[in-house]
């Protein structure tokens, strides 16, 4: 089954301070058959002008001139109206510290500057399978009749994955914003996936999966865990505790629905 939407459908608003960075990403864009790229240098008229003609994309450096991309970020995903734009980060910013508010708030892709066109293209694909999803034909279970509990500190990440449950037909969704809040929906509700950050106050994802495992009478539900966390060691830890899965922030659309096939297809 392919996609109804292409690259050469899109509308894009990229927020780049330099002129020139402009010019080169727009032949970038171009490169990959997207023609309709309106650029701004600062995030004030971006905001301006998504709310007017919402795109299908923002993609936006992240030092501008009067905030950061993250702010920006930040504020689309408090407006109802742009909660679920598509968004992409390009920064030669390296440091968790920066880029982790950005993975927390849902980006699609954050790509290096300088980026190469192969980037691009995979950041693409990822936009157009978060806007335009397949229908995942070998899922033999009803999503509708599915219960899942997210579980994350941060309510822009647990909307982000909310609405891709929702893409897959999900409509019974529970949400908690830590891992004490989860084990009082675990111990009120019986759920068929959680799907769980790692990094939370009190209670954190590992915590939560040790709780799970070994004292909840739902010992046998699929966890999730989809973090920004990078020490192999603390994942390594979860996975012996029984993880079923593990997926980065930022994760492709489609892969991450895969996953969430192949948990509830072997529960």
């Amino acid at each position: 089954m392919e996609h109804a939407v292409s690259e050469s459908d899109l509308m894009v608003v990229l927020v780049e301070p330099s002129v020139t960075q402009h010019k080169i990403i727009q032949g970038f864009f171009s490169d990959v058959g997207v023609a309709d790229v309106t650029c701004f240098e600062n995030g004030a008229e971006a905001l301006e002008s998504v709310r007017q003609v919402k795109p299908d994309l923002l993609m936006s450096a992240l030092y501008l001139p009067d905030m950061t991309g993250t702010e920006l970020v930040e504020t689309i995903r408090a407006d109802a109206e742009l909660a679920d734009l598509a968004f992409m980060l390009v920064s030669s910013e390296t440091h968790f510290r920066y880029l982790n508010p950005v993975k927390q708030a849902g980006a699609i892709a954050i790509l290096p500057k300088p980026f190469v066109l192969s980037d691009l293209k995979k950041a693409m694909t990822a936009t157009i399978d978060y806007i335009d999803p397949l229908r995942i034909e070998e899922l033999e279970i009803e999503m509708a009749d599915v219960s899942v509990l997210v579980v994350d500190d941060s309510e822009t990440s647990r909307n982000f994955i909310r609405r891709i449950l929702e893409d897959m037909g999900g409509e019974d969704i529970s949400q908690a914003e830590d891992g004490e809040s989860a084990v009082l929906e675990l111990n009120d509700k019986q759920f068929d996936l959680v799907v769980t950050d790692y990094n939370m106050p009190g209670m954190d994802g590992k915590d939560l999966t040790d709780y799970i495992r070994s004292e909840s009478e739902q010992s046998t539900v699929p966890i999730l865990m989809i973090t920004s966390e990078r020490d192999d060691h603390r994942l390594s830890v979860v996975q012996q505790l029984g993880v079923s899965a593990l997926c980065d922030k930022p994760f492709d659309v489609t892969n991450i629905r895969k996953l969430i096939v192949k948990l509830l297809q072997a529960d």
